[in-house]
């Protein structure tokens, strides 16, 4: 593992560079800059996942704050950089689909890793079929804030197709959660989640297992950067934050987590370069 740490957190990351820790990685987030854990120098772990404490999660399913570039698109399903089931997926490397419709990473992108004071930077370039990307990541650690930073250049012949969404899993208390969300956000009824006047959601009822949860998409204020206050069991809050506003953003739960997931949808054009961040903020423990 890879680690940021002050007296109040410690940051654990995975190495994209270490095959031991390869087994944690998959088709679906990127490799350079995987928050696996925060933990709280006196309270211990404070993220969750959807299987949630198994401490070897499925690659797909995860845990921590991870992100991901999709290899297709959200709504269509329609193939971003592949060809005929073959391709390669930005922040992850070369990959192929199988026939049961699931990805293996056949030859994972190389990371250059530096060390930057109170951060850690990872940068990547791929390319291929016309298509080339610069990827740079960098995670920092500031009292009790942490801050995800993003930047991609298009290096490529043909314009990037950029989906990048993040996944945050955030812990239940006895499997419930609130999160406070910007004013005039709304979303169809449904069974999962009840959102008051305030914009504050809720669950509608407690998930059994990992296999039942729900998933829906919010409607928020447009052209505003995302802020939700999410509850904590050990905290008197998260507060999530994105510096852009997001294209869609659904969420999800489950018995063991909950997750909020911004979206970036666009295209760079050759030359082009993009970047965005987020940031967690962890609050003092609960009195």
């Amino acid at each position: 593992m890879l680690r940021l740490a002050n007296s109040a957190l410690t940051v654990d990351l995975l190495d994209p560079a270490d095959p031991t820790e390869q087994a944690r990685q998959g088709a679906r987030y990127c490799w350079g800059g995987y928050i696996w854990q925060v933990s709280d120098a006196h309270l211990g772990p404070l993220l969750a996942g959807p299987q949630w404490p198994q401490p070897d999660p499925t690659p797909h399913n995860g845990q921590g704050l991870p992100e991901s570039f999709r290899h297709s698109d959200f709504h269509t399903q329609r193939p971003l950089m592949l060809r005929d089931g073959r391709g390669w997926v930005i922040g992850i490397g070369e990959v192929v689909r199988s026939a049961d419709a699931k990805f293996t990473v056949t030859k994972p992108c190389t990371w250059h890793i530096t060390p930057a004071g109170d951060a850690l930077e990872f940068c990547t370039a791929q390319s291929g079929d016309g298509y080339g990307t610069q990827l740079t990541r960098h995670i920092a650690l500031a009292g009790r804030t942490l801050t995800s930073s993003t930047q991609l250049t298009n290096t490529g012949e043909r314009p990037l197709p950029l989906h990048w969404f993040a996944h945050p899993f955030f812990a239940l208390n006895d499997r419930l959660i609130t999160c406070d969300l910007p004013a005039g956000t709304t979303f169809a009824e449904n069974p999962g989640y009840a959102l008051d006047p305030a914009s504050r959601l809720t669950f509608k009822r407690r998930f059994e297992s990992e296999r039942d949860g729900h998933f829906e998409q919010l409607r928020l204020p447009r052209g505003q950067p995302l802020r939700a206050r999410v509850s904590h069991p050990l905290l008197t809050e998260i507060v999530f934050t994105t510096d852009f506003p997001p294209d869609f953003c659904p969420v999800w739960g489950n018995s063991n987590t909950w997750s909020i997931e911004p979206y970036l949808i666009t295209e760079l054009a050759p030359g082009a370069t993009r970047t965005w961040s987020l940031r967690y903020e962890f609050g003092p423990a609960l009195t």
